[in-house]
């Protein structure tokens, strides 16, 4: 049997460390406020909304491969979906999506949509 398609992953563009003196300031947010081209400004803060956007959908995916395993019944252990709801700040019908989800990702079924 042929293994799914594999999708290759968009790498996000690099999240700079902030020093934690620069990090301290509420006005100072990776070096943005010191770009005076509007075009530089709009390039950089573009890259890290992308950069953004693709770090947070990784990490939606490994909550729903968590939530899978600890949904799993073959574990002595496991949850029910309204435990890792409450863990999770979901409702009881999302974290049933999402350990659905978690499943398809465990499974390596291929993203819809």
């Amino acid at each position: 049997m042929a293994e799914p398609e594999r999708r290759p992953r968009l790498r996000p563009a690099p999240l700079l460390h902030e020093p934690r003196e620069v990090a301290a300031d509420p006005e100072h947010f990776f070096d943005l406020e010191a770009i005076d081209d509007p075009r530089h400004l709009l390039d950089r803060a573009t890259e890290l909304s992308l950069a953004f956007r693709a770090a947070a959908d990784r990490a939606m995916e490994y909550q729903a491969i968590a939530a899978a395993q600890l949904a799993d019944p073959r574990r002595f252990d496991r949850l029910s979906a309204a435990s890792i709801g409450e863990r999770a700040q979901w409702t009881e019908d999302y974290a049933r999506k999402m350990i659905e989800f978690g499943r398809d990702l465990l499974k390596g079924e291929p993203e819809e949509g």
